[in-house]
């Protein structure tokens, strides 16, 4: 049987890959690995990497595994799923690894300026009704500015057809560079050699499993420019036939 929260958040207060820090202990103090995670974590110059919503932090330690020669860090608010990735990470050694436990909202706070070079959001929650919870919106781009080097590199790993459609016209409509787009990633000619088609998390298989396709876009966010939203009208996902609401409980992440 596995170990319940309890367990779980007992072994995450030990783990030396996490990071626990509330609202609360950022108003009594800063957090001393901002602009620092380099030199004091993982004790070399290697770039910064995110997974935004990092769940079980499948992604995370996988990115890892491909990538020795960069830092992985996963966020998600959700600690009892973190502990998956975080112990599994501990367990095979990979010193390329760290989680953080808190808000996406909060980031700035534990980032500093250029400290992070690239941007993972996974299976994000679509937030259909609400565009300043999308990860993807440009609420979230402007904070993501704060922390991520200029020209840093943004990938959306999705099956929301509503998701993938929203920020394909941001794009577009704010010039943003676009380095790859594509509705079908496991079935683009120029993408079958991509190692990011050897991870695969627990749900976006279901999805597969179900004919949903993957759809993929890889861009880079500049510093200078005002970020302005699409005005068009997106068809929105069928959330039932997909049973999504059973795997997006919270407002960012999986």
């Amino acid at each position: 049987m596995g170990k319940g929260k309890l367990a779980k958040f007992a072994d995450m207060a030990s783990f030396s890959n996490v990071y626990q820090y509330t609202f609360d202990d950022l108003r009594q103090h800063p957090f001393a690995l901002k602009g620092r995670w380099c030199e004091d974590h993982f004790h070399n110059a290697n770039p910064i990497v995110l997974e935004l919503g990092c769940g079980r932090g499948e992604y995370t330690v996988g990115l890892a595994r491909l990538f020795p020669h960069v830092n992985f860090v996963g966020v998600d608010i959700k600690g009892a799923r973190m502990w998956t990735g975080a112990s599994q990470a501990l367990q095979e050694g990979l010193t390329n690894v760290a989680f953080l436990r808190t808000h996406i909202e909060l980031l700035p706070h534990f980032f500093g300026p250029d400290e992070v070079q690239e941007l993972w959001l996974t299976f994000s929650d679509p937030q259909m009704k609400h565009a300043r919870k999308r990860l993807t919106g440009t609420r979230f781009l402007s904070l993501y500015r704060q922390f991520l080097t200029n020209g840093g590199t943004i990938h959306l790993k999705t099956d929301s057809l509503f998701l993938y459609t929203y920020t394909s016209h941001l794009i577009d409509e704010n010039h943003l560079p676009l380095n790859v787009r594509t509705a079908d990633l496991y079935h683009t000619p120029d993408m079958a050699a991509s190692p990011i088609l050897s991870i695969q998390t627990y749900y976006e298989s279901m999805w597969m499993a179900r004919g949903l396709p993957i759809k993929y876009l890889r861009f880079a966010l500049p510093q200078e420019g005002e970020l302005r939203e699409p005005c068009v009208d997106i068809p929105l996902d069928d959330y039932r036939s997909y049973h999504r609401e059973k795997r997006s409980p919270k407002e960012t992440g999986r």
